[in-house]
């Protein structure tokens, strides 16, 4: 392995050991700051005992991709430290986190640092690399337990050891950039999030948690993105993305969860001809950093296309909907050593388009749909606690084979 690589996942691991120096001293601090006794209050008696959080990790697992999201946290007063690493053990792909967040009477608010590399796809045989590190101050103003709203401001240095990819970045490699949004509906819902916050740190999921999204439930994300070319800033556009949701309740535990997606770009400026290399594709024809497109692929858009398939893109539209059956609920079936609690079969099907000119939307044969089946259970393996999901599927269009994705995420 070159030592470029290893030296930068090493640095993603002393962010986590820092991370988690910081969490262990804070834990302490807090401890050795509590009272030896409770002071007696009314009535006699002692005042009851604030029970501390625990300090324990989560950890989410996906298949075939290989990525494990593992997050430490722990909240002390009114600030949240939190360290995430998120690794892919089949690319290399490693990034780390580390947050403080304050949690105020009318505002929440985080600042991030972060460090990321992503590798070239397995079957090219390739140590080459792209890399981003960033630092992020991120604002949250709630009106009600159902309305919020965002602003962030985010600087990124982008760099890579790919040839073609370091010709384009000599005509700029950092994105500065600001993001209002604004938020209705369930405050949990870390898809939605990711439009007004950090993208890159949210953990994808196969479906849209049912316990997340009550009965009856709907939520819309807006957000605007301008990424100025001013002071250090090289890049220069105005992205707006969207989302919508609804929870239909068909019969008392059967439920279709519908999302609809959009995103484009108000400004993109094209780069002059002259000055890209020879060699290159759309994404660079636009002072747009390439992780700003919009993609089809990946777990938080159509299950049934490989990231592969289909190119990014700066206009994009996609629907989702999923179908929950269940197959037992609050059971206690005891197979492979595993007590098995909740079970609901998924149908699931979507359909999307992206491209770089809005006449992709009413150009209807640019449309991909595909459909699939999956599952989500809820198991406990001693006091432990873990969500399975799977599902299989396929786009109804184009070269993309049968996709088959799995997971696992602990909870506690």
């Amino acid at each position: 392995m070159p030592s470029s690589c290893l030296r930068i996942r090493l640095s993603a691991l002393v962010l986590l050991g820092l991370c988690l120096q910081t969490l262990w001293a804070g834990t302490a601090r807090a401890q050795d700051s509590q009272p030896a006794a409770s002071p007696p209050v009314e009535g006699g008696g002692e005042a009851p005992k604030v029970r501390e959080q625990p300090f324990l990790p989560r950890l989410d697992v996906f298949f075939p991709e290989g990525d494990l999201d593992l997050r430490v946290n722990h909240l002390i007063n009114k600030v949240f430290f939190e360290g995430q690493v998120k690794y892919n053990f089949i690319k290399g792909d490693i990034s780390a986190f580390l947050r403080y967040r304050y949690y105020g009477y009318q505002r929440t608010t985080q600042f991030t640092v972060f460090d990321t590399i992503e590798f070239q796809d397995v079957h090219k045989f390739s140590n080459d690399f792209d890399r981003v590190r960033g630092t992020l101050l991120l604002m949250q103003w709630p009106h009600s337990f159902q309305q919020r709203t965002y602003g962030l401001i985010e600087l990124d240095r982008i760099s890579s050891n790919r040839e073609d990819i370091s010709q384009v970045l000599r005509l700029g490699h950092t994105n500065t950039f600001m993001r209002f949004g604004y938020q209705v509906g369930t405050p949990e819902d870390a898809r939605s999030n990711a439009i007004v916050g950090e993208s890159r740190a949210t953990t994808q999921r196969l479906f849209t948690a049912y316990k997340e999204i009550g009965p009856g439930g709907a939520g819309f994300t807006g957000a605007v993105t301008y990424g100025f070319p001013y002071g250090l800033g090289d890049f220069d556009y105005v992205k707006i993305e969207g989302e919508a949701l609804k929870r239909f309740d068909v019969s008392a535990n059967t439920f279709l969860i519908g999302r609809v997606h959009a995103g484009t770009f108000l400004r993109k400026d094209q780069r002059n001809p002259a000055e890209l290399p020879a060699t290159h594709d759309k994404l660079d024809d636009y002072t747009v950093p390439r992780g700003e497109f919009f993609s089809l692929s990946g777990r938080d858009n159509l299950r049934g296309l490989s990231s592969s398939t289909v190119l990014p893109g700066s206009e994009e539209l996609h629907t989702t909907w999923e179908y929950f059956f269940p197959w037992f609920l609050d059971a206690h079936h005891d197979f492979l050593h595993v007590e098995w609690q909740n079970w609901y079969w998924i149908l699931y099907t979507g359909a999307g388009t992206v491209g770089f000119d809005r006449k992709v939307y009413t150009d209807f044969s640019t449309y991909i749909p595909d459909a699939g089946i999956g599952f989500e259970s809820s198991v406990k393996l001693g006091k432990y606690g873990f969500f399975f999901s799977g599902i299989v599927a396929h786009a109804l269009k184009g070269n993309s084979g049968v996709e088959a994705r799995v997971s696992v995420k602990s909870y506690h």
